[in-house]
């Protein structure tokens, strides 16, 4: 990445000595820029590098996501537009063209409720000790997982920067044991 970025600013600028060009993570990339050019100037410099180690960019798999602009300037990669979308998910978090986190946290409170309620009929068992219901949850669910999402709502053409934490640990409190 730093070959593909090191060329000038094409980022986002997030204060007065800032400037957020891409997020990484292993084989994730969202590359971020102020406008149409400046973000084929940085998915053309990207590809180039790429390709210069026999890697390839996956165009099926690669979407765009516009916020706060009004060009509609397809961004191309070997003449190939990429799709445009309303909404993505990066490492878990669904990011979408508002630049909130309302769908994202709508669809977490979903992903629970769903969870729940395949242990309902344990919880409103009467045959059930408390104990064995909370060994039945902490066997099905054996780790804590804690996520933190923040947005940064900034004007950008093609993405919204933004930053989530996710940590997990494993339980070593076993109830009932």
């Amino acid at each position: 990445m730093k070959t593909s970025t090191s060329e000038g600013k094409r980022g986002i600028q997030c204060t007065s000595r800032m400037q957020l060009d891409d997020l990484d993570f292993v084989d994730d990339l969202a590359l971020l820029s102020q406008s149409q050019q400046q973000m084929q100037e940085k998915t053309n410099s990207v590809a180039a590098a790429l390709a210069a180690i026999g890697l390839n960019i996956h165009k099926g798999k690669s979407k765009i996501l516009r916020y706060n602009t009004a060009c509609t300037n397809p961004i191309t990669i070997d003449g190939e537009d990429l799709e445009d979308v309303k909404t993505f998910t990066y490492l878990g978090s669904i990011i979408d063209e508002q630049g909130g986190s309302d769908a994202d946290v709508k669809a977490r409170i979903d992903k629970a409720r769903a969870a729940y309620l395949q242990l309902r009929n344990i919880w409103n068992s009467k045959q059930l000790s408390t104990n064995t219901k909370a060994l039945v949850s902490v066997y099905k669910y054996d780790a804590t997982t804690t996520t933190t999402t923040t947005t940064t709502t900034t004007t950008t053409t093609t993405t919204t920067t933004t930053t989530t934490t996710t940590t997990t640990r494993p339980r070593t409190d076993r109830v009932g044991e």
